[in-house]
């Protein structure tokens, strides 16, 4: 029986096929229950998680009170980082659209000195690996923030990985997509412009 949040995250199926990294995300269920693909990954919607599409219903909502930690221990409070925008991502390595972004968002957290762009990893084993991970991915200006018991990812009601939540400089969320999406599309660097 699985009865905490962890145990129900580790339940996780990957819906996504190669051909599909930006169409589809990773999600609790498989087989028929399994997400639904989207056709544009650049979908736009009022409300609701749309896999590639922008969630407007928690427009908003406060930065949460929330700690993540490295794998050294160290620890930072979400609310700490009021005061810029930030981009949080959710993923793990076991998600092939979390993977596929990871680049791109290295190179927006390279490109936007004014947006912080924090990656959690949503993995609840092998956590010494998610630094050597992200290395041998290329990616070099994110940090490996851990979130083992996958309580961030409840705190966010996503269903679906990856789950990137925008909230601007006083703290206060813009909006949020799931699934796979195109970091480096002009519509997604409009989309980063709205926190200011």
């Amino acid at each position: 029986m699985l009865s905490s949040p962890s145990l129900k995250f580790v339940a996780l199926g990957c819906t996504a096929f190669a051909s599909a990294l930006f169409l589809a995300g990773c999600d609790r269920q498989s087989g028929d229950k399994a997400q639904p693909s989207q056709t544009a990954a650049t979908a736009v919607t009022p409300a609701g998680p749309v896999a590639g599409g922008i969630d407007r219903s928690h427009k908003g909502s406060a930065l949460p009170d929330f700690q993540i930690k490295d794998p050294a221990g160290k620890e930072l409070n979400l609310a700490s980082l009021k005061g810029k925008p930030v981009l949080i991502n959710l993923w793990a390595t076991w998600c092939a659209p979390c993977v596929a972004e990871l680049p791109q968002l290295d190179r927006i957290a390279a490109d936007r000195p004014e947006l912080k762009v924090l990656t959690v990893n949503q993995d609840t084993q092998k956590l010494e690996s998610v630094a050597p991970f992200l290395k041998a991915h290329g990616v070099t200006r994110l940090e490996p923030w851990l979130n083992p018991d996958n309580s961030l990812t409840f705190q966010f009601g996503a269903e679906t990985l990856p789950a990137t939540i925008l909230y601007d400089s006083a703290g206060r969320e813009v909006w949020r997509t799931v699934g796979g999406r195109d970091w480096a599309s002009a519509d997604s660097a409009a989309l980063l412009t709205e926190a200011k």
